[in-house]
């Protein structure tokens, strides 16, 4: 159950639910692709608090089934393992949630279609203030098809509907393409936390630096690293993400900071370039035995690596057997007079 992918459902109402606050806290950090045995660091809860929380949010159609488990049966052929060098990298497995599709993409994206067309030909010929006061009275499907609508009005319009749910919000932060009507949207709290209605946001060209700000700048680390190396995301976005990251990282917690450090492997360094970090951050940091070249090697490269971290890793035996891992630590220009001259 730890590599199983939480993913919320798109039409979820959360007025319908009902949730205690440690439950929809839960909720909101469920973004489709962040697996089961990452949710402890990212919310602070036990496993088996998780584990609970999950199996309630099931069993009220707030998230789909887990898959079944895979079948203890294997062929006997022989598995063949791959060189080192063409193993599949930490990045790419972390990302493999992401690439899969939720079991019912297609049905939505086939709603989609069909409201998308009733806006076309019945609605959008309408005058916008008539638009506006169909979207503050109108039910399904009239209401998700005015979430397509691009006058801001209609948008405000719509969150003033009573029946207005998860599934409108995510459509309007899809295909809105105004910022003022994004704005509208993010203006009710319940949406603007929920993951769904993020996910898409962010790849809406429309979202206003601004507001990505503001959405985002409490976030933990590993979320806004993610949103900093989709790319789906516009680059505009991605390259905010990447200041609010850098800011971030200045007051985060110091396991928060090797958490995000450990999690890509160091790769997130590249981003975090000049920025020092402090001595429990480094404390965290030198308590842990390095196996992973590649992560080694992202250490060695950090032109802000702390002297105690590159001492560490010149003690493990990974860079032991590795010379040149050795020698890209030893010519760090924080590395240890003593190490230099071996």
């Amino acid at each position: 159950m730890n590599d199983w992918t939480p993913k919320p459902i798109p039409a979820a109402s959360l007025s319908r639910l009902s949730l205690t606050p440690e439950e929809g806290f839960v909720l909101s950090r469920l973004d489709g692709s962040t697996p089961v045995r990452h949710l402890t660091a990212l919310t602070g809860l036990p496993a088996e608090r998780i584990q609970a929380i999950l199996a309630r949010l099931i069993a009220q159609g707030a998230l789909l089934d887990p898959p079944p488990p895979p079948s203890p049966v294997r062929p006997p052929t022989a598995e063949v393992m791959p060189p080192p060098e063409l193993a599949c990298p930490p990045e790419a497995a972390e990302a493999a949630p992401e690439a899969a599709e939720d079991p019912g993409e297609a049905e939505d994206e086939a709603a989609m279609g069909t409201f998308r067309q009733l806006f076309e030909r019945r609605l959008h010929p309408l005058a916008a203030d008539e638009r506006a006061r169909l979207a503050r009275e109108s039910a399904d499907p009239e209401l998700s098809a005015l979430c397509f609508d691009p006058v801001p009005a209609v948008i405000h319009s719509v969150m003033e509907n009573t029946r207005v749910g998860l599934a409108h919000a995510r459509l309007i932060a899809r295909h809105h393409a105004n910022p003022v009507g994004l704005e509208a949207l993010c203006g009710r709290a319940a949406f603007a936390a929920d993951a769904g209605v993020r996910r898409w946001l962010v790849r809406n060209p429309q979202l206003p630096a601004s507001l990505f700000r503001r959405l985002w700048a409490g976030r933990r680390l590993m979320e806004q690293f993610k949103v900093a190396g989709d790319r789906d995301v516009p680059e505009g976005t991605r390259r905010t993400a990447r200041e609010v990251l850098r800011a971030r990282f200045t007051t985060a917690p110091a396991e928060e900071r090797v958490e995000l450090i450990l999690l890509t492997e160091g790769r997130v360094l590249t981003a975090l370039s000049g920025l020092p970090v402090d001595g429990k951050t480094a404390s965290l940091l030198c308590g842990r035995v390095y196996r992973s070249p590649g992560l080694i090697q992202n250490l060695a490269r950090w032109s802000a690596a702390p002297p105690v971290l590159i001492a560490h890793l010149l003690k493990q035996e990974a860079v032991r057997r590795q010379p040149q891992l050795r020698l890209l630590l030893q010519r760090h220009p924080n590395a240890p007079a003593d190490a230099r001259r071996e």
